[in-house]
């Protein structure tokens, strides 16, 4: 039995991989603190309204999208899931060189991430025991 059928399992499947590539997103952003003109980058989670017209194919934004259906097929470099973008967000403070990776505020970001993640880690794994314990014969 595949565990993706299981819609809690894929509903936490979906939540580690978003904050997986949220965490990559606020890594890029910590290794260009340096960098002149870097404007920091983040990953906002989906509305359900996002959700539901992704879901049904019907105008949203997964009905043009394009797939990639080959293995073969080349991925941008650095990104694990497409599915996510990225979008500009500026920290609270731009120096004078352009930059404005406010790495403060990068940290509480990615703290934030592995608590999230944590938690998605410690629901899968309470799941898991639950199933386990529903197929192990009665005493």
């Amino acid at each position: 039995m595949q565990l993706d059928g299981i819609p809690l399992f894929a509903m936490l499947k979906g939540r580690m991989s978003f904050l997986s590539a949220r965490q990559r997103v606020i890594a890029e952003n910590v290794a260009n603190a340096d960098t002149p003109g870097f404007i920091p980058t983040d990953i906002k989670p989906k509305s359900f309204d996002q959700l539901v017209r992704a879901g049904s194919g019907s105008g949203g934004a997964a009905a043009g999208a394009l797939a990639r259906t080959s293995g073969a097929h080349i991925q941008r470099p650095g990104v694990a899931n497409p599915a996510y973008k990225p979008e500009r967000t500026p920290d609270s403070e731009t120096r004078l060189d352009g930059n404005s990776v406010v790495l403060e505020e990068q940290m509480l970001k990615m703290a934030e991430s592995r608590m999230a993640y944590d938690a998605a880690i410690s629901f899968y794994q309470k799941s898991l025991n639950l199933l386990r314990m529903a197929a192990k014969p009665p005493r």
